[in-house]
């Protein structure tokens, strides 16, 4: 196992002492694409690295070796076109191949990378070509993207080069690439947007040292090693895709797979690609597992031994469902695009359904209250990072261009994550919801989640988001806006019978008094329910029907 190189110790006994020991060691001018994949290709180049399958039935694997002598084709490709260390590059690439080449040929320039999401319309990358001050762009040409693509770039001096442009060049290229010594750990690597779920994407910078922080994402959440073939679902223009195809799964010595498939996501495609390629390891956000467990009633996943979540907290009645098809346990992990894993199930502890687990270890979790306390057990508060005497490895540089939004996030010697959580007797942490989807009714703080893992349990209920919406008496109401499963119809009668099934199972302040019956939920691209959205639109209503 390559991470190895990078920590105190190889073994750990117990929880403690990964806790003390298992803090990534960075060396000075650090770079993931010399100090990693290339010596990985020199000890081993036939590794495989990458298992890259299509829907359409396209298969592509990549060795180490391979890896190496593409990505210096490619930069020299890169160099020539005129890009140099600190530039900007941002990049639609989907889920093809080339790009891990292309993201390791950027990091020996020392470009920086902005991975972006494919489904963007114009508007949406012409804001970010803004913010970011966008000089290259590298798409993948499959008609829509690359049409809003050039409708955002209008007349801005931006160069835009295809995936195709690039492998066609690297052909006749040199496969030795000169290291930049003056590369350093500060210097930005790269950049992601949040999914903007309560405000504007804010645009997220890493250094450096940012892959190493992922030993603690792939190696102790995600338990991989040499043997694995681990498989997160997220699209490369995520941050999920850098916790769960990239750093820490080559720093574990796992091989990454990738499923590239176009249109509309099938599960039962994916587990067809799943278990004719042997995935030992997978990672996806709970609404997958969701349309796993809905559509299928066997899982043939029998090379299946790891399996985690990461998203939005994980319900327990989608924990047990899984582990009675399958036999394998869901550990949850928690994280940001600012941060690498900070919260996760480990190997030395028994996963509570629905719990996001203990610290990783270097970073030191707080929870805080309003007036910056820290909270007893059992009480809410937020969910903090104490930076007073270390910063760990992983955490963000800051947002680029907003004094404003990093003044709020790091204060008094911690970062502000704005989620919200509570931990229990045994040190496990619970996860409550964000700052703005904490509801408040008649003087309790209920969250959101908690409502939605019983109603989940309800024979009616597919999906779900639970909401506040303005009350005379309360303040804020409970509302659930749900999906039914098949064969169940919207009636005053299921109305009640939920309600009634909410307050038998928690208590009855929670209940939702207000029940909406929908086809769909509105969703990020990353799976996430965007809650704001439904407050929106429930404003809006409210306004309507005050204005006749």
């Amino acid at each position: 196992m390559f991470a190895n190189k990078f920590l105190k110790k190889t073994e750990f006994s117990s929880y403690q002492d990964y806790l003390e020991n298992g803090t990534p060691i960075v060396p000075e001018k650090f770079n993931f694409a010399f100090d990693v994949t290339d010596e990985i290709a020199a000890e081993t180049p036939d590794k495989t690295a990458i298992v890259w399958v299509s829907d359409t039935g396209d298969k592509k694997e990549i060795s180490f070796g391979e890896l190496r002598d593409m990505s210096n084709q490619i930069a020299n490709v890169l160099t020539e076109c005129g890009i140099r260390r600190s530039d900007t590059v941002m990049l639609f690439l989907g889920r093809r191949w080339e790009y891990w080449i292309i993201m390791i040929a950027l990091h020996k320039i020392g470009a920086i990378a902005i991975p972006s999401i494919s489904q963007q319309k114009a508007h949406d990358i012409s804001y970010r070509i803004d913010i970011a001050d966008i000089k290259n762009i590298i798409a993948f040409d499959d008609g829509q993207i690359m049409t809003e693509i050039k409708t955002a770039i209008g007349n801005r001096p931006i160069a835009l080069m295809t995936n195709m442009d690039i492998t066609e060049a690297m052909k006749s290229a040199s496969k030795t690439f000169g290291r930049d010594e003056n590369i350093d750990n500060s210097d930005t690597m790269l950049a992601y947007f949040t999914s903007g779920t309560t405000d504007m994407p804010k645009m997220v910078a890493h250094d450096f040292t940012y892959p190493l922080g992922h030993i603690n994402t792939a190696v102790f959440w995600q338990r991989l090693d040499d043997s694995d073939i681990h498989f997160t679902l997220a699209e490369t223009g995520w941050a999920k895709c850098s916790w769960g195809k990239m750093y820490g799964q080559w720093l574990a010595g796992a091989a990454v797979f990738v499923y590239d498939f176009s249109g509309k996501f099938a599960a039962e495609n994916m587990l067809c690609a799943m278990s004719q390629n042997k995935v030992t390891s997978f990672c996806a956000p709970p609404t997958v597992y969701k349309m796993m467990l809905a559509d299928n009633n066997e899982i043939n996943l029998s090379a299946l031994k790891k399996a985690d979540v990461a998203g939005e907290a994980l319900n327990p009645e989608v924990f047990r469902k899984f582990l009675n098809l399958t036999g394998v346990k869901i550990y949850d992990g928690f994280g940001q695009t600012e941060t690498t894993v900070m919260l996760f199930t480990n190997k030395w502890i028994e996963p509570k359904p629905g719990s996001m687990g203990m610290p990783a270890a270097g970073w030191d979790i707080r929870l805080l209250d309003e007036s910056g306390r820290q909270v007893p057990d059992g009480e809410v508060g937020e969910i903090c990072v104490d930076l007073r005497l270390h910063r760990p490895v992983g955490l963000f540089k800051g947002y680029l261009k907003s004094d404003k939004l990093n003044s709020r996030a790091f204060r008094n010697g911690h970062y502000h994550t704005g989620d919200m959580a509570y931990r229990d007797g045994d040190g496990y942490y619970w996860f409550v919801g964000r700052n703005d989807d904490l509801i408040k009714s008649s003087g309790y703080r209920i969250s959101p989640f908690e409502v939605e893992s019983i109603l989940l349990e309800h024979s009616a209920v597919r999906e779900v988001a639970v909401t506040g919406v303005p009350c005379e008496t309360r303040g804020m109401a409970v509302k659930a806006t749900i999906v039914l499963n098949k064969y169940f119809h919207g009636t005053d009668a299921l109305v009640s019978q939920i309600q009634e099934f909410v307050k038998q199972n928690t208590a009855s302040y929670k209940y939702p008094r207000v029940i909406e019956f929908v086809e769909k939920l509105p969703l990020t691209i990353s799976g996430k329910i965007k809650r704001a959205v439904i407050r929106k639109i429930d404003l809006e209503k409210i306004k309507k029907k005050i204005m006749g």
